[in-house]
Order: C-alpha cells, then sequence, then structure tokens
C-alpha cells in the first residue's frame, strides 16, 4: 500500500471513530507501528488530526466521545486482558456498582462465573452480559436511556443511587491524568459516574493505556479518590503513557497491569485458556509505607487518609 492511501484510510479511520490507537492502526493498514507513526505525524503537520499517547485523535483539543459501535472495536486485545485481571479483584458475595462502557461490558462477561455477586448498574450492556447468570443479582438504575452507549443517565440514575453502599465501583471512561483523574465527554455521564463512586468504598478505573494522559470535559474521579488502576502494558516506546503510570502511583493509586505480548494480544485469556499475568511497571520508591507486590502498588498506609477524601467527595 502506498504511503498516499495508507494515510487517507488512517485519515478516515480516524475521522470515524474519533481517536484510534497506533496498534489498531497498524493492524488495520497492514504494516508496522512505526510506519504508522510516520504517517500520524504526516497528517499532524497537515492540520488534519492531532497526536496523542500511543494514537492519534481528530483535531481540536479535548477528544470528542466515540459511540458504542466505534468503541467496540479499539483496543479489544487491552480490554480483554483489562477485564480479566479486573475480576479477579471480585469475591463470592460481593456488592459492587459497575459503570458503563465497553471495558465495563468485557468485565461483566467475566463476573457471571462469581457466585452470590450483586451488581447495580446504569449499563445495559452490563445488565445484559449478566442477565443469564444465575447466581448472580443485577440491580439497575432508573433514568434516560442515552443511546450512544446505552447507559442510563439523568437525575433518576443519580438519585436511585442514594443511600447506597457497595464494596467497590468499577469504571471507566474517555481519559485519564495523573492532575486531572478520571474524564469524560459527556456531562450527563459524569454525573451519574460521580453519584456510583460516592456510592463505593473503593474505586477501581479500567482503562487502556491509549487513555493515558487524555483529558476530556468532564470530571469524574479526583486521582486521590481512585484507589487502583487496572491498565494494559504500554508499549515499549510510549515513554508518555509509563511517565503518567509512574505519576499515578506517586499519588497513591495502586496499578495493576495486564500483561501483553507487544503486537496487541494479551498475555493470556479466555480464549487460551490462561489468567492474566500482572506486569511490573516503573513506578517510585514506595510512599507512606507503601508495599510493591507482584507489579501491584500494594496496600497503602494512609488507607486512612484515603478513606478521609472519598468521605470529603462525598460531602461535596
Amino acid at each position: 500500500m502506498f504511503a498516499a492511501e495508507r494515510r487517507q484510510l488512517i485519515l478516515e479511520m480516524v475521522r470515524a471513530n474519533g481517536a484510534v490507537s497506533l496498534r489498531e492502526l497498524a493492524r488495520v493498514v497492514q504494516t508496522s507501528e512505526v510506519t504508522v507513526r510516520r504517517d500520524v505525524r504526516a497528517l499532524e503537520a497537515e492540520g488534519l488530526l492531532d497526536r496523542r499517547h500511543g494514537g492519534a485523535v481528530l483535531p481540536g483539543g479535548l477528544t470528542r466521545e466515540s459511540g458504542f459501535p466505534q468503541k467496540s472495536h479499539l483496543a479489544t486485545a487491552e480490554k480483554t486482558a483489562i477485564a480479566d485481571l479486573a475480576a479477579n479483584l471480585v469475591e463470592e458475595g460481593e456488592a459492587i456498582v459497575v459503570g458503563a462502557g465497553t471495558t465495563t461490558q468485557e468485565l461483566a462477561r467475566r463476573l457471571a462465573r462469581i457466585p452470590g455477586l450483586t451488581v447495580v448498574t446504569n449499563s445495559l450492556l452490563v445488565a445484559q452480559a449478566l442477565a443469564h447468570a444465575n447466581r448472580v443479582e443485577v440491580v439497575m438504575t432508573g433514568g434516560t436511556l442515552r443511546g450512544s452507549n446505552y447507559a442510563l443517565v439523568g437525575s433518576g440514575a443519580e438519585q436511585s443511587l442514594q443511600g447506597l453502599r457497595v464494596s467497590r465501583a468499577f469504571l471507566s471512561g474517555s481519559g485519564l491524568t495523573a492532575e486531572r483523574g478520571l474524564s469524560t465527554s459527556n456531562m450527563l455521564s459524569a454525573s451519574v459516574d460521580r453519584a456510583l463512586v460516592q456510592a463505593a468504598a473503593e474505586v477501581v478505573v479500567l482503562a487502556d493505556h491509549t487513555k493515558l494522559g487524555t483529558d476530556t470535559m468532564f470530571q469524574t474521579v479526583p486521582t486521590d479518590v481512585i484507589t487502583r488502576l487496572v491498565t494494559d502494558e504500554p508499549p515499549a516506546h510510549d515513554d508518555r503513557a509509563a511517565t503518567e503510570l509512574q505519576a499515578l502511583a506517586d499519588q497513591g493509586v495502586q496499578i495493576a497491569v495486564a500483561g501483553g505480548s507487544g503486537n496487541g494480544a494479551p498475555a493470556g485469556g479466555e480464549a487460551a485458556g490462561v489468567r492474566p499475568q500482572r506486569r511490573d511497571v516503573p513506578l517510585p520508591a514506595p510512599r507512606r509505607g507503601t508495599t510493591l507486590r507482584a507489579g501491584v502498588l500494594g496496600e497503602q498506609g494512609a488507607s486512612v487518609e484515603r478513606a478521609a477524601r472519598v468521605a470529603d467527595m462525598r460531602r461535596r
């Protein structure tokens, strides 16, 4: 494929999806990530798109939100690995909340195997994934259906979460930075996500590496309220994603990384019948009595401090 044809296809993909990872671009145009990165630089020089950590986005600053059909085909291998690892955090008999998103939908498919689980969600896709799980109770919020991501939003959804208390909240979003935390491109979705956070003792964010360093319009979870981040292993050349992970860890976020083979395929997963592996990532020296275990920033000595932060967020 000639360079002009390749760049036109790259541009069409970004225009259709809003944001596309370099891995996905390389797969579609059947070339290396090095070549794709060169093409993206050329298109950026023409003002046709913007480069972001590990991918390309539409020009104009903050990333716009893609619809579900586009999101469902982006970073699928990474989402699978993240969901496999996140499911290991959930125990039998727990009560949790799960927000809307394609990554949380993947998580829900794995939660169907955990007996005695109660899942509160505003996502029709999450509920559908759990609909035939006999030993899992699904509780739907109220609200107005937002068709672009099949989620219930608005005051009805938020009011139905008042007074709720669960062990963990699993959330995704459009972007994650150490400075602002998790964010999304839609105001209604952000408001419901904040209500989900207020119902949980711990907050677990599911975000693939393409979202690291991306900042979108509406903050949902400040960094100091995020308990844990489950992500995939950034490509070796993506220094900015590794830097963002280090900054998040430095602020007390526990990091769990699903291992990858380097070509977009997870190190393990359902298809292979192998549990995904946790990988070490460059992290700063432990602070406030933390310990590093199995590639995860361990339990924080500052748990009392974190609880105070969550309580302060609820008061706000």
